[in-house]
């Protein structure tokens, strides 16, 4: 998809064939000679962009038809968008791929579902330039993206993700105090609009829709189970130091995650709680119970890894969420590609707090498998 000129003498050349119409024809019905319609054809000039309505108007299409553009994209052309781009920011360099995707905003600025997505990329891929500079004006980018979807887009859904992004990046710039400003009150957990999943939930039965009622309760309690999983990482990081916290922490999500096979339905996010639980344990100068966290990180880690692509997963119990992912604009996949988050794999277990383990030999052979994973 090219970003940088439009197609309008390809798409001049393709209608008037398809019409069986002659150069001769049209140029008389706009008023030029017929050498200047065979130049746009053939793509050495361009139509002068008052003669554009008059052509519209000739093939009996809209401007943006006849000049190749698309203000909006589809689900799979966006997703699409998003994967190629990923891809090459694992292989080409930085600077080119960024003015691509940056191509892409300004050819689709109408497009919001393209807009977000554009953000979520810069947000998992800014940190590839080392230059901290780059790095503050690509967030403020997508914040600027985050902007203009909340102002201009009329979808409540989108515009609440794009406000939830906007959080993200103002917390990785330390602006905590917009954070709160922004989704204290939003997200107050005992508001009562937080407590609706289970009144959608009923109302689809009481309708009848019961198939409906199945999925929807299936992917809400998939997205509580790990959202308590994320929270519990967080709450050791609150008590850094606070070993019966931190135990009884570890011990209640352990037993939620054996309950429900978390590691093989989503390994990425085990992976970061295990590796949080580690530092949490070292920190208290629990030698052994942090190389065992360790242990279940790389594990996570090799379970991640054991597919040619990173996807978001279903089970046998949570059987109906591919429906779910298949929704999203980025569809099933995640959101780094496999090459960088191999490469990012080199520098988690050099975490400070993990000095406390270097002469361990259990914690220098999961290091080693680590490496090994990475080089597969």
């Amino acid at each position: 998809m090219n970003t940088n000129q439009f197609n309008i003498g390809e798409n001049i050349a393709r209608l008037r064939h398809e019409r069986k119409i002659r150069q001769e024809e049209l140029a008389d019905f706009v008023g030029v000679t017929k050498a200047s319609v065979s130049k746009w054809e053939n793509g050495q000039t361009m139509p002068d962009i008052t003669i554009l309505p008059q052509l519209a108007a000739f093939f009996d299409i809209h401007i943006d038809e006849l000049v190749g553009y698309e203000p909006q994209l589809s689900k799979e052309q966006i997703q699409k968008i998003y994967q190629e781009l990923a891809a090459k920011f694992a292989k080409d360099p930085f600077r080119e791929v960024m003015e691509e995707s940056y191509g892409y905003v300004k050819r689709y600025y109408s497009c919001y579902p393209l807009l977000f997505q554009i953000g979520m990329l810069w947000l998992n891929h800014y940190m590839l330039t080392e230059n901290k500079e780059a790095q503050e004006k690509i967030l403020e980018a997508a914040v600027g993206l985050s902007l203009r979807i909340e102002n201009g887009c009329k979808e409540v859904a989108l515009c609440s993700d794009a406000a939830a992004m906007r959080a993200v990046i103002y917390l990785m710039q330390g602006k905590a105090n917009e954070v709160v400003a922004l989704l204290e009150d939003v997200y107050n957990p005992l508001k009562l609009m937080s407590q609706m999943g289970t009144v959608l939930t009923q109302a689809y039965v009481m309708s009848g829709d019961t198939d409906m009622a199945d999925s929807y309760t299936q992917c809400n309690m998939y997205s509580h189970i790990f959202m308590l999983v994320a929270n519990a990482g967080q709450y050791l990081l609150i008590h850094a130091g606070e070993l019966p916290v931190i135990e009884e922490t570890t011990s209640r999500v352990w037993q939620v995650e054996t309950a429900y096979g978390l590691t093989k339905l989503n390994p990425n996010a085990i992976a970061q709680f295990a590796h949080q639980a580690a530092v949490s344990y070292a920190v208290c100068g629990e030698k052994e119970k942090a190389v065992s966290c360790v242990g279940r990180y790389v594990d996570c880690i090799e379970e991640l890894l054991s597919t040619p692509e990173i996807l978001l997963r279903e089970d046998a119990y949570f059987n109906r969420m591919n429906e779910w992912f298949e929704r999203l604009d980025s569809g099933p996949y995640a959101p780094r590609s496999r090459q960088l988050v191999i490469e990012s794999l080199g520098q988690t277990l050099e975490h400070p707090a993990f000095a406390l383990l270097e002469g361990d030999a259990e914690f220098l052979r999961l290091k080693r498998k680590l490496a090994s994973l990475a080089e597969k």
